[in-house]
């Protein structure tokens, strides 16, 4: 990882300074992706702002500013972004500090402004490297997301084209998919989200190999596929829904013939169940039939003693004596037949029987 220090003064970072809305922000002679193409629309509030243009008025020092080396000989922000959009806007007149426009200022005041020294770290290394290295210096300001990290060390065609699809409020992924995922697409959880889905959780390995092809079409028709098929496996919607992992069910089970009818009375009977304290998992069970991914209720502290008390602290198999710290509460009749986290229902278990018979 090579990381150099350079001094860039306000000037050259708003020379050929253009905002150019979805399709990113530049600067620095057209070098620096200051916001790259759909990338979140956070900015900075007024106050925050000026705050910036006060600092460089006083001559005090901004906090350091990293920027990414990318394989052009370009560069990307990546950290202080809103800084960077800040200064550039007051250059370029998009809004007044203390009642008056850069244009407004005195020569001296003006030349103060543009030779202002700003203190960047060019950061350049394999990805593997800048990705560590970003993760690390991650710690002031907006916080970056782990996917707005990976965006900026696998920059390229493919990125950009994703981007299109999952990272902008309206955008076709939120469109077609934005009641049944977590977070929002402009802090790029949506394409974190598909490319988890698609790569099976290797999102770096899969974004270092596609980095530098053209589109992100095949991402996209994926994702269709996936709600596509929730849709017509689970037809009817509760927002339990919202956040399961669809896309690893998808893998595992797309190309299975499934019943959604017969799905539909087995987790409607779950959802009113009691035992079941993990609604949102019930969607993941009945299609793996792993119990642990409903959270059933535990038996009470009461119950146990209870339980320990009938059988004098004696295990119902192994026969032998034990200290109720020694126990654990076991299902007498399984809950998956239908017998529920009932006194009548438990029975003690020294911890190595049940530990024996939950591994069955």
């Amino acid at each position: 990882m090579q990381i150099k220090l350079k001094e860039i003064t306000i000037g050259e970072l708003a020379d050929g300074y253009q905002d150019n809305g979805d399709d990113g922000v530049v600067g620095y002679g057209g070098k620096l992706d200051i916001r790259p193409p759909y990338q979140r629309e956070f900015i900075y509030k007024d106050k925050q702002r000026d705050a910036v243009i006060d600092t460089v008025a006083k001559g005090f020092p901004l906090n350091v500013m990293y920027w990414a080396v990318r394989d052009d000989g370009n560069f990307e922000v990546i950290d202080g972004q809103q800084r960077t959009i800040s200064v550039c806007q007051f250059v370029s007149g998009s809004f007044s500090f203390n009642k008056l426009y850069f244009y407004n200022l005195q020569d001296d005041k003006r030349r103060q402004v543009l030779n202002y020294k700003l203190m960047v770290y060019l950061c350049s290394g394999t990805d593997s490297e800048k990705l560590q290295w970003f993760k690390t210096i991650n710690i002031a300001g907006e916080i970056l997301t782990p996917q707005e990290l990976r965006n900026a060390v696998y920059a390229g065609s493919w990125t950009a084209d994703a981007k299109r699809y999952f990272s902008k409020t309206g955008c076709v992924a939120y469109s077609k998919g934005n009641k049944y995922l977590n977070g929002t697409a402009i802090r790029q959880e949506y394409l974190e989200t598909a490319i988890k889905w698609m790569s099976k959780g290797k999102i770096e390995e899969y974004m270092g190999r596609r980095q530098h092809e053209p589109e992100a079409k095949d991402l996209w028709e994926y994702f269709e596929k996936v709600i596509d098929w929730v849709e017509s496996v689970f037809p009817k919607y509760r927002k339990e829904m919202k956040g399961v992992e669809w896309g690893l069910l998808y893998n595992d089970f797309g190309n299975e013939e499934l019943n959604p009818g017969k799905i539909e009375t087995e987790v409607s009977k779950l959802m009113e169940d009691e035992d079941v304290t993990n609604k949102k998992g019930i969607y993941t069970y009945v299609l793996t039939r792993d119990e642990k991914h409903l959270s059933i209720r535990a038996f009470t502290d009461k119950q146990k003693r209870e339980a320990y008390e009938r059988q004098k602290g004696i295990c119902r198999k192994c026969r032998k004596k034990f200290e109720l710290s020694e126990m654990e509460a076991d299902h007498i009749k399984p809950w998956i037949e239908g017998r529920p986290t009932t006194a009548e229902n438990c029975q003690m278990l020294c911890k190595d029987d049940n530990r024996r018979k939950s591994a069955k």
